[in-house]
C-alpha cells in the first residue's frame, strides 16, 4: 500500500487490535472500532461512531457522529452467538443511526445494499435485508427479519413490522406502520399503512417507459378489481402478460411470506 493511501486515524479513537482498515480509511476522534470490523477502501467515520461485531463496511460509505453499527440483535433469544453486519458501498448512516448484526434464527446476517441512505435515529434491526439505493427517513424503524428491495424509500417516523416485505421501488408516506407485505411499486400511506396505489412519481423518475407504467396500472386494477383471491389474480397475471415489471409484481404476491399482504384499493 502506497503511504498516501494509509488510513487517517486520530490520536483519541479507539481502534482495536485485530481491526481491518482499507487504503484511504478515515476514522475520527473518540470513534471505536471494533476488532473483527472490516472497513473498505476511503470508509470515512466521524467522532464518536461506534463499529462493532463482525461487520464489513462498504468502500465510500460515511458513518455520522453517535452512530452505532453491529451491536447485538435486540433479541431476547440471542445468546452471544456469532453472527454478522454487511453494509454495502457508498451508504450514508446518519447521526444515531444503528444497526445491528443477525440473529442465528434469522440466518445469522443482517445486510445493506450499496447506495443506500439512512438517516438520522434510524434503525436497521436484526437479520434485515435491505437492498440496494434505500431511503430510510429520520427514525424510520425495520424490525426484524425485514425484507426492503432495491429503490424503496420510507418516509420519517415510520415502522416496519418484523418479517414484513416491501418490494422494489415501493413508497412508504411518514408516521405509518407497515404490518403487512407491500407489493412491488406500491405506495403506502396512512397510520396504519393502505395501499393507495403505485409510486407512479418514482417509476418517472427512474425513467420507466410510458407502456410499462401503463402495463403496471391495468395490473394494479386487475388486483384490485378482478375475479377470485389475491393469489388468483396474481397467477393469471403472470401468465397473461409480456412486461416484465407486471410478472415481478405477481411473482412477489405468489411467493412465500410469513406475513399477509396489504390489498389493493
Amino acid at each position: 500500500m502506497d503511504s498516501t493511501d494509509a488510513p487517517r486515524i486520530h490520536p483519541s479513537a479507539v481502534v482495536e487490535q485485530g481491526a481491518r482498515i482499507g487504503a484511504g480509511a478515515v476514522i475520527g476522534p473518540f470513534s471505536v472500532i471494533g476488532a473483527e470490523v472490516t472497513l473498505a477502501e476511503r470508509v470515512e467515520v466521524k467522532s464518536h461512531a461506534v463499529i462493532t461485531g463482525q461487520t464489513e463496511i462498504g468502500a465510500d460509505t460515511v458513518v455520522f457522529p453517535f452512530a452505532t453499527v453491529g451491536e447485538v440483535p435486540q433479541d431476547l433469544k440471542y445468546r452471544g452467538e456469532r453472527t454478522r453486519l454487511v453494509v454495502g458501498a457508498r451508504c450514508r448512516i446518519r447521526e444515531g443511526a444503528t444497526l445491528n448484526t443477525g440473529t442465528v434464527g434469522g440466518g445469522g446476517i443482517t445486510q445493506v445494499g450499496d447506495d443506500c441512505l439512512i438517516m438520522t435515529g434510524a434503525h436497521v434491526g436484526h437479520d434485515a435485508r435491505v437492498g440496494d439505493r434505500v431511503i430510510l427517513a429520520n427514525q424510520v424503524a425495520l424490525a426484524g427479519h425485514v425484507v426492503v428491495g432495491d429503490d424503496v424509500i420510507i418516509g420519517g417516523m415510520s415502522g416496519i413490522h418484523q418479517f414484513v416485505r416491501i418490494g422494489r421501488g415501493a413508497i412508504i408516506g411518514a408516521v405509518t406502520m407497515v404490518a403487512h407485505d407491500v407489493m412491488p411499486f406500491g405506495l403506502v400511506q396512512g397510520p396504519r399503512g393502505t395501499l393507495e396505489g403505485l409510486n407512479l412519481v418514482g417509476l418517472r423518475r427512474r425513467g420507466v417507459p410510458r407502456a410499462e407504467i401503463a402495463a403496471l396500472r391495468a395490473a394494479y386494477a386487475t388486483l384490485a378489481r378482478g375475479e377470485g383471491a389475491l393469489a388468483d389474480r396474481a397467477r393469471a397475471l403472470s401468465a397473461g402478460t409480456d412486461s416484465a415489471m407486471v410478472r415481478e409484481m405477481a411473482h412477489f404476491i405468489l411467493e412465500a411470506s410469513d406475513r399477509q399482504f396489504l390489498a389493493p384499493r
